[in-house]
């Protein structure tokens, strides 16, 4: 009977933890969710005060609404990058991507880049920039001790490193303490993680007593201990505005060491193309007269909300021919997930297994909406970029990385609340909107695509970035000052 009551006590001050956090972090969601979206208003209602001199490292809002100088700049970085493992350039998940998009672009720019990194069965270097490959340990991180005197060894070279940039905790926050010139990008933290436990646990289909689920509990020591050493990183930088807003308020980390990048992905590969998206559709068969194809793409795993999207398609084909019979659903990537999906129907269930980026291009020209189903609070899925430059509408949970950074409002697309019932809403509702409306939801969501997720913008940012962060008083350009480009 005490251990049941120490376990109830437990339970309830980790809830009573949670209230408090949540609280505090759904006030400005709550105060603007009267306009279009979480932040929007606020970036439409200041835009007027980009026309201005502005520190950056006080800008409240993502770089990415910044327009940055397209030519060299006069300064040309050394940087180190610790990244768990560099990727292969077709099978990358989210934080691998960011890195292999943003460093190569980088280089290209004509910086000196150097990438600690684990090596792996499935890694390709490429040839410019200087890897330095050290064995991952037993759980699959990065060595420390290995990669931190590969760091120290080539920053006492005749050129020391200008700017270092760690992927998530790639090198921990026990050697960067002390590292002044240093950035960490967080593609997902504890404090965002907290809502997916929720949803998890909300969706089990079980009676089981929370009390004997630790998830909920660890989650909170996690954010603690987040909270207690991401300090020790000199600047942080947020892929979505609300990782941002927690960073700021949750963790309290102070506003000058938190800047806000948007992920962007390449908008030379993902673009309109009608007659790719025609090669693409002819190739898989399907006719003209099916009034719409959905599309899916990504790991199609449980966190990824695959099993909530199998359910809701189930019971709608089952109660609804004329949706199953002229509806396709063209699911792209690999997982447990995608040897479900075969099972709803040939006709009309389409698994593509995973593809090429190229293919990728095909398969978003082909659709007429993309859904995003994640139950992962964290992070800014790419794949939901690469659908807007391709000039496709999204439906996507209704979480607030995604609420506010990517549909900000209903002109982009859809959201809906993480259950089977809302869901099967969502997908009737896209479906009675139908082709002309969804076709000028996309070219909205494109437009602004334009201005924010490509792979150009954020590279301009992070290059800014670091040429602000490694500046020192005896260099004329201060680059931590932005100067709006007028034409």
């Amino acid at each position: 009977m005490a251990k049941d009551q120490t376990g109830f006590s437990s339970f309830r001050f980790c809830c009573c933890i949670l209230v408090f956090l949540f609280a505090l972090s759904s006030i400005p969601l709550l105060y603007w969710s009267c306009f279009f979206g979480y932040g929007y208003y606020y970036i439409q209602t200041t835009m007027s005060n980009e026309n201005r001199s502005t520190n950056l490292l006080r800008f409240p809002k993502a770089w990415n609404h910044l327009d940055f100088s397209s030519q060299p700049p006069q300064k040309f970085l050394k940087i180190a990058l610790f990244v768990k493992k560099w990727p292969d350039e077709n099978q990358a998940g989210g934080l691998e991507r960011h890195a292999l998009t943003l460093h190569l672009a980088l280089a290209k720019r004509g910086h000196e880049l150097h990438i600690f990194t684990a090596s792996s069965s499935n890694s390709s270097f490429p040839l410019y920039p200087h890897f330095h490959i050290s064995r991952p340990t037993a759980a699959g991180y990065l060595d420390q001790a290995v990669v931190w005197k590969q760091f120290q060894a080539e920053n006492a070279t005749k050129r020391p490193f200008d700017v270092i940039h760690t992927e998530s905790v790639g090198l921990r926050h026990t050697r960067s303490k002390n590292l002044k010139n240093l950035a960490v990008s967080w593609h997902g933290i504890a404090y965002e993680t907290l809502h997916s436990d929720i949803i998890q646990e909300l969706l089990r289909n079980t009676t089981d007593d929370p009390v004997k689920s630790p998830a909920l509990s660890e989650r909170v020591k996690k954010v603690i201990e987040e909270v207690k050493f991401f300090p020790n990183y000199a600047h942080h930088v947020a892929t979505s505005d609300h990782a941002g807003d927690v960073l700021k308020r949750i963790y309290m980390i102070p506003e000058e060491r938190v800047h806000v990048i948007l992920n962007g992905v390449n908008e030379e590969i993902f673009k309109p193309d009608v007659s790719k998206g025609n090669a693409f559709k002819s190739n898989l068969g399907i006719p003209e007269s099916k009034s719409l194809i959905v599309g899916l793409a990504g790991r199609l795993v449980k966190d990824k909300g695959h099993p909530l999207m199998f359910e809701a398609l189930q019971q709608i084909f089952n109660e609804n021919s004329t949706f199953r019979d002229n509806v396709i659903v063209l699911v792209a990537g690999n997982g447990p997930w995608g040897t479900r999906y075969k099972g709803l129907g040939s006709n009309n269930v389409m698994v593509l297994g995973p593809l090429e980026q190229d293919q990728l291009a095909g398969f978003y020209n082909a659709i007429d909406v993309f859904i995003n189903p994640t139950l992962r609070a964290q992070g800014l899925d790419h794949t939901l970029l690469e659908a807007i430059l391709t000039g496709k509408p999204l439906m996507a949970t209704k979480l607030a990385s995604i609420t506010g950074s990517i549909i900000v409002s209903q002109e982009m697309g859809y959201t809906y609340a993480p259950t089977v019932r809302e869901l099967k809403k969502a997908l009737y509702k896209i479906w009675e909107d139908g082709r002309e409306s969804l076709q000028k939801k996309g070219r909205f969501a494109r437009e602004r695509g334009l201005k924010l997720f490509t792979a150009t913008k954020m590279a301009a940012a992070y290059e800014r970035l670091f040429l602000c962060i490694s500046s020192d008083e005896k260099q004329q350009h201060n680059y931590c000052i932005y100067q709006p480009q007028f034409n």
